[in-house]
């Protein structure tokens, strides 16, 4: 995996950001993906659990990214919508273990947010990201 295209933005005096980044500045051509869930191109959840429907999430991210010639290296901005804080919590080893698997080292800007219910009744997770390929 080749080395992120753009520039982290960190204060000197803040404490290290964890996988994450605190901001990011990037030039190039933008790609919105829309929030996607835990389920595969066909629109069929394979897994019920966390760990499982992040790491579909994720590679429904990187599968769109690669539509415009971009990889997970590219990403800029995550915002990460899940159903339940206490079961994301329970699970940051695994969800960490897919995140490493499917975007690498790659620690874009990012949000969580916890919220009652998604559109699909069985998803747990929905992220959606924006990435910047270089000029």
């Amino acid at each position: 995996m080749t080395a992120p295209v753009h520039e982290i933005l960190h204060p000197a005096n803040w404490k290290k950001a964890s996988g994450y980044a605190n901001g990011v500045a990037a030039k190039g051509r933008t790609i919105y993906v829309g929030g996607q869930i835990g389920w595969n191109g066909d629109q069929v959840f394979e897994v019920q659990d966390l760990v499982g429907q992040t790491r579909q999430t994720l590679q429904n991210i990187v599968d769109i990214l690669a539509e415009a010639g971009a990889g997970p290296q590219h990403l800029t901005r995550m915002t990460w919508y899940v159903t339940d804080k206490r079961a994301y919590l329970d699970n940051l080893k695994g969800i960490g273990a897919a995140y490493r698997e499917v975007i690498g080292r790659n620690f874009p800007a990012m949000a969580m947010v916890q919220v009652v219910a998604l559109i699909e009744d069985d998803a747990k997770v929905e992220i959606e990201a924006t990435a910047v390929l270089p000029d």
